[in-house]
């Protein structure tokens, strides 16, 4: 589903028909993670992650701080349910991955 500010995101939710007034994030939140607001989703880096990741066991968590003076600010951890291990850089995925990939 596209997000309020026109970019696919597949954790995005939002439903308007008949009278509902659903907008949500559906991706998995760090427990420690401040409330949700539509108008994150212009910061939050998960779109592009999952366009440069096809990965099928990519896991992204997200959490989203409101900090003082800078303002809101939304973190991305990825997870590679394939091999259980973190990885570091979300956009280039998991480097277990490319180990099993056939030679040419």
């Amino acid at each position: 589903m596209r997000t309020r500010d026109g970019r696919p995101c597949d954790y995005y939710y939002e439903d308007f028909n008949r009278g509902a007034d659903i907008q949500e994030c559906r991706a998995e939140r760090d427990p420690r993670s401040a409330a949700w607001s539509p108008d994150l989703c212009a910061r939050c880096p998960v779109p592009e992650i999952l366009r440069a990741n096809g990965s099928p066991w990519l896991e992204l968590g997200v959490r989203f701080r409101k900090l003082p003076l800078l303002g809101p600010k939304v973190s991305v951890s990825a997870f590679c349910s394939r091999h259980g291990i973190p990885i570091a850089d979300p956009y280039a995925g998991c480097p277990k991955d490319f180990e099993d990939l056939p030679e040419f």
